[in-house]
Formats: structure tokens, sequence, C-alpha cells
């Protein structure tokens, strides 16, 4: 990602990427935020590759209207996270604009009107330097913790791939073949590549990937590489960083017994059998509990990945899966 030298210069001070290290003490840093949906509020916000392609280019679509720069990101079914730098003011106003886009998105493509509206979104302030490693971490390694097979670092929807790679390249041969411009395409396959008619002050001289944006061109990884400084660092800290070390304020992942995308499918099997409906939309709160308590006997999934699929809300019923 280009950075001009006076943003450049302020987001070193800021992070303090410029202080002198020494060991075991924490240098205190300002203006990034942790920002994220909460999970247990919709039961999907993307359903499928298409879905996650669009998401990945709103983001790059998103970004052009603020002064923020996106350190890191992921993209899950549930929910979305972003590591921010930028004013407070600013990355609110980024983070609302990306649920807005997405939940009209959803409304256009899947017929599901304001599926987003309401969602809480939680940010916390991200202080010390260790601390902003730990949620880079927390958030390249959101698909694995929540059962998805894939590796932190080649999990496709996400700035995982980005970090420490050699110069130019994405993680994966698939993403390195066929690369090309958004600058080659005419404006009406421009507007259909990313969905929007807005194109006025986008950057089209940016490098696509099949119909994605290239994250790099969107992705402040070399600032990222600076704040861990070594592959090695990177890599210690991916390691180390749990959950519990993340204080979300009530957006943690849950620890998934069976990926969302196939216990997804369970549940509309299974709704279908007992209420002959594959949608929890029409179903009233007891028929809904009856399905979450039928879910939680045959697969002995988590009780929070059940009440997010079934449309309940967690605390309300934890106690009664």
């Amino acid at each position: 990602m280009k950075l001009d030298q006076k943003l450049l210069a302020q987001i070193e001070s800021d992070l303090g990427l410029n202080v002198p290290f020494v060991k075991g003490r924490k240098i205190t840093i300002k203006n990034c935020w942790h920002f994220s949906t909460d999970g247990n509020a919709v039961d999907a916000m993307f359903y499928n590759e298409e879905d996650f392609i669009a998401g990945m280019n709103r983001v790059f679509i998103v970004v052009q209207g603020y002064c923020v720069v996106i350190l890191a990101f992921s993209l899950m079914d549930t929910h979305v996270h972003f590591i921010l730098y930028g004013t407070f003011e600013e990355c609110n106003r980024f983070m609302h604009e990306y649920v807005r886009r997405t939940s009209w998105y959803i409304a256009v493509t899947h017929k599901e009107n304001h599926k987003l509206d309401g969602v809480p979104i939680h940010y916390q302030a991200v202080d010390t330097d260790t601390y902003l490693k730990i949620v880079l971490c927390y958030t390249v390694k959101n698909a694995p913790a929540g059962g998805i097979m894939f590796n932190a670092l080649d999990y496709p929807w996400s700035s995982g791939p980005l970090y420490f790679k050699k110069k130019g390249l994405w993680s994966s041969p698939q993403w390195v073949e066929g690369t090309s411009s958004l600058s080659q395409l005419g404006a009406l396959q421009r507007r259909l590549t990313l969905r929007t008619r807005e194109l006025d002050g986008v950057d089209v001289d940016v490098r696509m990937v099949g119909q994605l944006v290239f994250p790099g061109e969107y992705v402040a990884y070399e600032i990222v590489e600076r704040i861990f400084k070594t592959c090695k660092s990177f890599n210690y800290f991916l390691c180390i960083t749990r959950e519990e070390d993340v204080d979300a304020r009530g957006g943690t992942l849950s620890h998934l017994t069976i990926p969302m995308q196939e216990m997804r499918q369970h549940k509309s099997e299974l709704c279908r059998e007992m209420f002959g409906t594959a949608h929890v939309k029409g179903l009233n709160t007891q028929q809904r509990l009856r399905l979450a308590r039928a879910l939680r006997r045959q697969y002995n999934s988590s009780v929070k990945q059940i009440a997010r699929l079934c449309g309940l809300v967690y605390d309300e019923v934890k106690d009664m899966i």
C-alpha cells in the first residue's frame, strides 16, 4: 500500500515505530483501534465464495472515502474484524459504512432486507505495542480458531496471506497467476466487478487477481512487518496469542466444534424436517429453542454457535439449550 510521507511519519510516531526497543518495556501507542461486529447477531454475513469476493472488494471501495489505514482484517461467515489506524471518528464511520453496504448487498443478492440493521459493532483502543501485536495475530487467526480448515496465513478472505511474503506475491500460487490491473477494464466492467457505481476518486491503477482487487493495495502490510520487525517475532506472536488474551468486550469468538458452513447445512435440514421450512425467520422463539436443542443433541456443537444459527441471543438462552 502506498502511503504519503506525511502520513507515514505520523503513523511512525503514533505507533512508536521509531522508539528504541527495550526488552520488557511496553511502548504506548495511539490512534489504533480493534473493531468487530457481533458474531452472535446474525446467522450469516457471507454465504458463499461470491459473497466473500464482493466483501473483499467492498473493503477497497469503502476505505477510499476515509482517512483510515487498514493494518489487518478478517471476513468470517458471521462477523468481521478490522485493525485500523486513524482517529476514532474516522474509523468508526468506516466500520459503519462497511456494515451498511454489506447489508445492502445482502438485500439485493439474497433478498433479506435490513439484515444487518442494529448489528452491534464493538471497538477497543489498542494502547500498547505488545497488545497491538496480540490483536493483529488474533485477527489473522480468526479462521482456524473458528473451526475453518485453513492455515491462518492462507485464509483468502483476510489480510493474513500478505505479511512477510516475497515482494509482490500473495500466499498461494493461484493468487499469483493471471494478475492484471483494474485500469485495463472498461468503466462498465469496473462497476460490475466492484459492484458500485461510485468510481469517482477511486484509484483504478491497482492490481487485480481474477475478480479480486489485490489486498496489498489497501492493507498497510509493510507497517505490520515493521511492527513485528522480524518474521520470527510474527510467528512467535501467532503461536502464543490466545482468545482470552483479547478483551473483545463481547466480541470474542467461540470455539466451534463443527465448521459454521457445515452446521448451517445441518440447521437447514433439521429445520425443514421439524417445521417444513429451511429458514428460521418465520419461527417463533419456542420453535427456535426446540431447533437449537435438537442441534445440540445431534451434533454437540457449541451453544454460542447454535444460538447464532437459530437467531437467538446467546446470553438469554445459554442456560436453556
